[in-house]
Order: structure tokens, then C-alpha cells, then sequence
């Protein structure tokens, strides 16, 4: 970066969020929009769609700085709306150096000003060279929607002095000092050509978010409104399990490989889109469903996966489909059909891909719960874990269960237990227990519960003698395991005393 510009700032919304370099700038980080000293600049800015510059001011690091703001709109739905502002903070009169040397070996002296607001006709000081000028020639030139002025005389007077020369060394000042200025209005520019890449574009995936794709798509329809195309919707099969078991941290890693895998199965043919969540689009431009149709099957049906933790885990998708202008002849419309073939496919058991037909909703509803909001809820502490004696790996915990056993986090109640439901029982009746267990589940009566008390070891080596109430159920990802509640014994017997 230049050395006299004395940092680049992104403020969306008005709002300064990002500044480089960070260090020694921090008190750049306000709200443009509602400053007392800024934001009718902003203000300005943002209505007049136009740079706007203010200062001098006095910089934290010493020496004095312009603030240049260049108002950034997006295309959005056909119109253009207001993103946020990028700026550059140049330092005075640094920026300005190489014109005022220039200017100094002509022989002249200089004093250059500018309005103190593109609404004010007061001008202030920017720059000068030592010494009083006595009726110095002035130049007026305008920057953005400010006016400058540059007054320049001959360092020893008006005497033998051709007026031309004054006017070359003045437009040479200008030019210099308008090449100065520019060098920061340039990389505003290419900033505004980054942020609008950044806007319709999703940060994890690096494919198009819903509003670029949705431009996109209306670009598309307009330009090829003759020519048929498919539009698909896909999500991730119980995505929402997968953050919950192992955090969001694997769940993004989800969304990655998934972004990986439509990449090499399209080899460039399909535009991708993120809705949001783990829901992502589809356009394939010059298809028709049935000509798409063994495709999306397939991509539907390969095995997906990704590593967490050196772990490989394995995931499903649900896909629906649907056709321009079959099944409509507009963005939304056609959104909404593929939605529709989308929940279609969920309500038949997800992993599966659909396209839409007339007799589907043309929209859905949201339904379901999170495990994490169930299980958060739940009256009593409730675990997960495997269903193998030779394997009790613990799986799950809610907040209550953390709290029973003493623990900040997941983290470390599976760093204390060891991930092994064994070590929550009170060493001399591990056995016992597990053996109790063991004996109702495989009980020939049919049933898949279980019932005992033990003392429950929490993470200070306390006790507290608890029931257990568990449930044997068969998963699609980790086969059978136990599904337990766990209820503080001296809490029931408080609430159920026996005559």
C-alpha cells in the first residue's frame, strides 16, 4: 500500500467493521451513519451517491489526514442498494510530496486549499510552503463534489517573472497532486469491484450466496427466455444432527465437501448457489428434466462424505428439480417448484431425488426439531452413546447433563469421562449396572428399556445417587445406541414421598 495513505477501511451499512492496517487505527472502527464528526459526510455520500472528503484532521499517529469515501450500490432485484462505504485515510501533506517538490524546484510557493463540505463555499488549509504569498496567481479545480484551490506566486517576487511559467507551474502542480489523489481513488475502485464479488458470493463455500445466484437466475431467464433450463434444490439429510454431535465446525466441513462434490460432478456445466443453512441451488442451463434426469440421480445417490477430527463420517442428500418454462416462466415460481419436489422428497424418507409435479405444494412448511432444543428442554439430564458393551462411546450430553456432571462443555465432560458411559457410574457397581442393563434389554419380552440407579461419579469425585431411564434405538449413523434420561434420586423421592 502507499505509504501516504494511512489506511483502507470497509464500512457496510455505514458501519467501519474492517480497517488495514489494523494496528494504531482501532478508533476508526464507528458508525459512519450516526457520528457526530462524520456523518453528515456519510450522509451525503450515501444520498448523492458521490466521493466525498473531509479533513484536514489531526491523525492519532501524528501529522494530519483526508478521509476519502466512496459510497458502494449493489444491483439487487433490478434496482440499486446502498451497501456501505470504502475508504482511504491519506495522510497531508504526504500525499502531496512529489507535487510540492516539483512546484519547488520551479521556484514557487504554494498554498493549497478546499472546501470544508461539498455543501460549504468556506475554504480550509490542506498544505503550504513557508512564507506569506502576496497576490499569488489562484487555480480552482474540483475533486469529486469538492472544491480545491491552489495559490501560487514566484519565491522571490513578481519581478522579471513571465505569468505563463506561474501557469505551467501550477498545472503541473495540479497534475501531480490530481495523480496523488487518484492513486487513492483507484484502490477504492478496485475495492468497490471486490465488495461486489464478495456480496454475491458465500464466504465458506465460494460459490454464488442466494442473492447473487438469484441475480444470476433472472439474468438467465432473461437472455435465454426461449431455451429451456432446469433449476434444482438440495439440502443436507439431518444437518442439523451433524451439528449437533459434533459442533459447527464439522458441520461447515459438510458444506464444503458438498460444494466439492457439485463441483466435480457438473465439471463447470451448473452455476451453484448457497441458500443459506445447508441448503444450496442449482441452474443447468440448456437441459430439460428428462435430459437431467440420470444425472441428478446419481449425484443423489454417491455416498458423500468428510474428515473431522482425522474421523471419516459419511452423509446424504435430498435433491428436487424442476423446469423452465414448463413448470414456470419466472424466478420465484420456479424456486418455489423445485422447493416443493424437495420436500417431497423428504417426506418420502429423505436421500432421494424428485422432480416437481403439478400435484406437490408449491410451497412447505418447516417441520421438525432440533436435537439440541429437544434435548435442552428435556426434564433431566439426557445422554447419547453407544449401545456395545465392548463400546459405550458417549455421543451426546445436553446442557443439564453437563451440569449434573460438573462439566463447562462437551469438550470437557468427553475429556473426563473419557468418552465411556462406564466411567459415570461409581466404580464398585459398574458391573452391576451394566449387567442389570443388559439383562432387561435382552429380556425375552420384547421390550427396549431399561431401569436402574447408581451413583453417578460427577467431575469434583462428588456423588449423587441418580435414576436411569434408557431407551435402545437403531440409527442410520452410528447403528444401535442408548438414548438415557437421568433423574437425581433425592429429588424424586422429595417430590413422590410414600406414606
Amino acid at each position: 500500500m502507499n505509504s501516504s495513505i494511512q489506511s483502507i477501511q470497509l464500512a457496510p451499512a455505514g458501519k467501519v467493521t474492517e480497517i488495514y492496517p489494523e494496528a494504531g487505527n482501532e478508533a476508526g472502527k464507528v458508525d459512519l451513519m450516526t457520528d457526530e464528526a462524520r456523518g453528515a459526510y456519510a450522509r451525503y455520500g450515501m444520498e448523492q451517491n458521490c466521493i466525498v472528503t473531509q479533513g484536514p484532521f489531526d491523525l492519532r499517529q501524528g501529522g494530519k489526514g483526508i478521509a476519502i469515501r466512496n459510497p458502494v450500490y449493489l444491483e439487487k432485484d433490478g434496482r440499486k442498494v446502498f451497501w456501505g462505504f470504502t475508504i482511504a485515510i491519506i495522510r497531508v501533506p504526504d500525499i502531496f510530496s512529489k507535487s510540492a517538490k516539483a512546484l519547488e524546484n520551479f521556484g514557487y510557493q504554494y498554498r493549497l486549499l478546499k472546501t470544508e463540505a461539498p455543501w460549504s463555499k468556506k475554504y480550509t488549509d490542506v498544505a503550504a510552503s513557508k512564507g506569506k504569498l502576496v497576490r499569488p496567481v489562484a487555480y480552482t479545480f474540483k475533486i469529486g463534489q469538492e472544491c480545491w484551490k491552489l495559490e501560487v506566486m514566484p519565491k522571490d517576487g513578481w519581478q522579471n517573472k513571465k505569468l505563463e511559467l506561474v501557469f505551467i507551474g501550477g498545472g503541473l502542480f495540479i497534475l501531480l497532486l490530481m495523480t496523488g489523489l487518484m492513486i487513492a481513488v483507484l484502490i477504492l475502485n478496485q475495492r468497490r469491484k471486490n465488495l461486489h464479488w464478495l456480496a454475491q458470493t458465500d464466504a465458506l463455500t465460494n460459490v454464488y450466496n442466494r442473492s447473487g445466484f438469484d441475480q444470476v437466475l433472472d439474468q438467465h431467464i432473461e437472455a435465454h427466455e426461449n431455451s429451456s433450463f432446469v433449476v434444482a434444490e438440495l439440502d443436507i439429510d439431518n444437518f442439523k444432527f451433524i451439528n449437533d454431535m459434533y459442533g459447527h465446525a464439522a458441520g461447515d466441513l459438510a458444506l464444503q465437501s458438498l460444494t466439492n462434490n457439485m463441483r466435480k460432478a457438473f465439471l463447470g456445466e451448473a452455476i451453484i448457489g448457497r441458500n443459506g443453512g445447508d441448503e444450496f441451488c442449482l441452474l443447468l442451463p440448456d437441459t430439460t428434466c428428462q435430459s437431467v434426469q440420470k444425472k441428478l440421480e446419481k449425484f443423489t445417490k454417491t455416498r458423500k462424505s468428510f474428515v473431522y477430527k482425522g474421523k471419516l463420517h459419511f452423509f446424504t442428500i435430498s435433491l428436487g428439480y424442476a423446469e423452465y418454462p414448463t413448470h414456470a416462466e419466472n424466478r420465484n415460481g420456479l424456486m418455489q417448484c423445485a422447493d416443493a419436489a424437495l420436500y417431497g422428497v423428504k417426506q418420502k424418507g429423505k436421500q432421494g431425488c424428485m422432480v416437481f409435479t403439478k400435484g406437490l405444494q408449491a410451497t412447505r412448511t418447516q417441520l421438525g426439531f432440533a436435537l439440541q432444543d429437544i434435548s435442552d428442554n428435556l426434564p433431566g439430564a439426557f445422554l447419547i452413546y453407544k449401545a456395545n458393551p465392548a463400546d459405550d462411546q458417549l455421543l451426546f450430553a445436553n446442557h443439564e447433563m453437563l451440569e449434573l456432571a460438573g462439566c463447562k462443555d462437551m469438550d470437557e465432560f468427553f475429556a473426563y469421562t473419557k468418552c465411556s458411559f462406564r466411567n459415570l457410574i461409581d466404580e464398585p457397581e459398574r458391573d452391576a449396572v451394566e449387567a442389570s442393563i443388559w439383562q432387561q434389554i435382552n429380556a425375552d419380552d420384547g421390550h427396549k428399556n431399561d431401569y436402574v440407579s447408581f451413583s453417578f461419579i460427577r467431575r469434583d469425585g462428588s456423588k449423587i445417587e441418580v435414576f436411569d431411564h434408557g431407551r435402545i434405538v437403531d440409527t442410520t449413523h452410528y447403528g444401535r445406541v442408548f438414548y438415557v434420561l437421568f433423574m437425581s434420586k433425592e429429588l424424586i423421592n422429595r417430590h413422590y414421598e410414600r406414606d
